[in-house]
């Protein structure tokens, strides 16, 4: 049963991903929510972070696109089965999420890294302050897939896995793994997962053409767009874009 403590819209401030737009999220703080409910909540374009659940709700913008992949008709590239070849000595373990002093090593490596290469904020993070971003919310459909190569935590993917549905919350990697394609990677595990689930769809999270982070998703075809976020009262409507990523 859905049980929601507070809701609202954020104030406006200077995008994460496209600094040169205004972003707003509206978003709703949940401390339980059974599988259907949410499978609903992700088919209208919201996202999870611990009990935050939130979508763009900019006013000037709408690039910030939700993505699905269809499960069935997926089939990988060869360039994505080049990536699982090199990838072959990364083992898969699924659990419910934790914290280790592993994770907190890696999460702030990952993000060192991207803060010299791509310009993001440099956001180390504490033990108290991951539990509080990532593990906060007793929910059952939350997974932890972890990802070693040999006896070493390399990876990290923040996944919620529902009866017809697994949505990508976070993945961080260690950034000696980054020359072997660690996203494409983890995506493409996230999807073989889904399938042997029985999943309809894998949510990979908002897509933005023009943000060098994110253009690896319109390469999982064939993939739908929801066209815009819809109220509380219509139905969500998802479209195929006019060259899917099995042509890419």
């Amino acid at each position: 049963m859905l049980l929601e403590i507070h809701r609202g819209t954020s104030p406006p401030k200077t995008c994460s991903y496209l600094p040169a737009e205004t972003m707003q999220l509206d978003y709703r703080y949940l401390l339980d929510i059974s599988a259907a409910e949410y499978s609903d909540l992700l088919a209208r374009g919201w996202r999870r972070q611990g009990i935050s659940f939130f979508r763009p709700a900019c006013a000037a913008c709408v690039k910030c696109r939700s993505l699905r992949v269809r499960i069935d008709d997926f089939k990988p590239s060869k360039s994505q089965r080049r990536c699982l070849r090199r990838n072959a000595d990364i083992r898969l373990e699924v659990g419910t999420p934790e914290l280790t002093p592993a994770h907190i090593y890696v999460f702030n490596a990952y993000h060192k890294d991207m803060s010299e290469r791509r310009g993001w904020d440099d956001d180390a993070t504490t033990p108290q302050e991951y539990a509080q971003s990532f593990l906060a919310g007793d929910f059952s459909f939350a997974r932890e897939f972890r990802y070693f190569q040999g006896d070493q935590l390399v990876g990290i993917g923040l996944v919620d896995v529902l009866p017809d549905a697994i949505n990508s919350i976070y993945f961080y990697h260690d950034p000696a793994w980054r020359p072997d394609g660690p996203g494409t990677y983890s995506a493409l595990r996230e999807l073989d997962y889904a399938r042997t689930a029985g999943c309809t769809y894998s949510y990979l999270g908002y897509w933005i053409p023009e943000n060098a982070s994110m253009s690896y998703k319109n390469r999982f075809g064939p993939h739908e767009i929801m066209t815009r976020y819809p109220s509380e009262d219509e139905e969500p409507q998802w479209r195929f874009p006019k060259a899917d990523a099995r042509n890419q």
